[in-house]
């Protein structure tokens, strides 16, 4: 089996009612536009159109987007964040709500997360200029409430599951878009663990890791000599999802598989009739793992959010979900040598998809030569759902950088 990402911060167990079945797979935001560098990839040689270089689109805004965990907005503060270099501030009221707001005052531009929670509202820092839950300007102290100017941006914002959802696109089509299904994390059979960190990279280069298998050999030293067999992939409208098993050749077993199936396996057992299943629903991933009984036995899910403009650096949102022993509490035992074992195996990834990004940097354009089909749809896949007409990451001084919104022109899709 392949490990997770490196566990951020140890949460309490799930104990809510079981989740709500999946939501159907959501449509692509947009169809993405053919231009821009050409990628020299064998999936791109039967056609003479243009392909656009997967490092450099943009992903979609038009998506529900963690941007930080409910325990990083504290009662009555502020939190500032970014998605893909728009600054964002999070506010929690007194009351215990959330909401989002572009993080700049109307008045000098100030950063509202440099100010201070009054009430239900925010009020800036600077001259105190404060507002409510939707930007609208509600008070200037020195001036009459007749006279109030315009205020800022606000976006829809939601929260789940220790998760702040923020939506950061057109505001008008996020009731059209439901939350992501987040996998077993409120089913009380599992044990759920929130965890993320930022990866220096582009998000493709997260999605691609996760749904090869093949980079088993990266991992040697912590997994032993293992062999993964594609079973088949299948595809349809915003997604990408390939099933594995493995199989052990040589080595020990790792002690995180071990804890995730709740028995040691020797080599040439059971390995090869355990199924893991990788999906790429844009814009997030899953994966989960059967055992021969088809029991979940792991479920996760996770996102890749871009903080910076050019969209080299993203945060890692994830839900760890593994089904308890039947043995109480054996579990919560065992846990840190999960967090210890994937440690080790996520520095491992992190190091190859961040020297990927310098590759790439330093070349100039992708000069991949993919011979995996289903990294071909995944490839193919992020570029028809990202952002249209969106160039990021050159960093020549020649790139055209779309915004997602200019509040001063009302435009969600403003150029730059």
């Amino acid at each position: 089996m392949h490990a997770v990402p490196p566990l951020e911060q140890d949460l309490a167990d799930a104990t809510v009612a079981a989740s709500p079945a999946p939501a159907a797979p959501q449509h692509c935001a947009s169809p993405a536009s053919q231009t821009g560098a050409h990628a020299h990839t064998p999936d791109h040689a039967a056609s003479s159109a243009p392909v656009r270089d997967l490092r450099r689109v943009g992903i979609h805004p038009n998506h529900w987007y963690p941007l930080a965990w409910s325990h990083e907005v504290k009662r009555g503060k502020t939190h500032g964040v970014t998605f893909a270099g728009d600054p964002i501030v999070l506010a929690r009221t007194e009351s215990g709500k959330v909401f989002a707001l572009e993080d700049r005052c109307a008045h000098r531009q100030v950063p509202l997360h440099q100010g201070v929670v009054d009430g239900e509202s925010i009020r800036c820092g600077y001259h105190g200029w404060t507002y409510d839950c939707s930007g609208k300007c509600i008070d200037v102290p020195y001036l009459g409430r007749e006279r109030l100017p315009n205020g800022v941006r606000s976006y829809p914002c939601q929260e789940v599951e220790g998760l702040i959802f923020v939506f950061p696109g057109d505001a008008a089509l996020a009731e059209q878009r439901p939350l992501p299904a987040l996998g077993s994390v409120s089913d009380p059979k599992y044990k759920t663990r929130r965890f993320g960190r930022p990866v220096k990279c582009h998000y493709s280069f997260m999605h691609e890791n996760l749904m090869d298998m093949n980079h088993q050999f990266l991992h040697r030293r912590q997994m032993g000599q293992m062999r993964a067999r594609s079973l088949g992939r299948r595809k349809g409208d915003g997604w990408v999802e390939v099933d594995y098993t493995f199989a052990r050749m040589a080595g020990q077993q790792p002690i995180g598989e071990a804890i995730v199936f709740g028995q040691n396996r020797k080599t040439g057992g059971h390995n090869d009739k355990d199924v893991m299943t990788i999906r790429t629903e844009y814009p997030f991933q899953t994966l989960q793992i059967r055992n021969s009984d088809q029991t979940l036995v792991m479920d996760l899910w996770i996102i890749y959010v871009p903080l910076d403009r050019e969209q080299r650096t993203n945060r890692t949102f994830g839900l760890l979900s593994i089904r308890k022993p039947g043995i109480p509490g054996a579990l919560n035992l065992a846990w840190p040598l999960l967090v210890w074992f994937t440690e080790r195996i996520f520095k491992e990834d992190r190091e190859i998809v961040e020297a990927e990004q310098r590759a790439h940097d330093s070349q100039g354009a992708d000069w991949n030569h993919e011979v995996f089909p289903v990294i071909n749809d995944l490839r193919a896949l992020l570029r028809e759902c990202g952002a249209p007409d969106q160039v990021v990451g050159a960093g020549t001084g020649d790139t055209a950088v779309i915004r997602f919104w200019d509040s001063r022109q009302g435009n969600p899709l403003a150029k730059t």
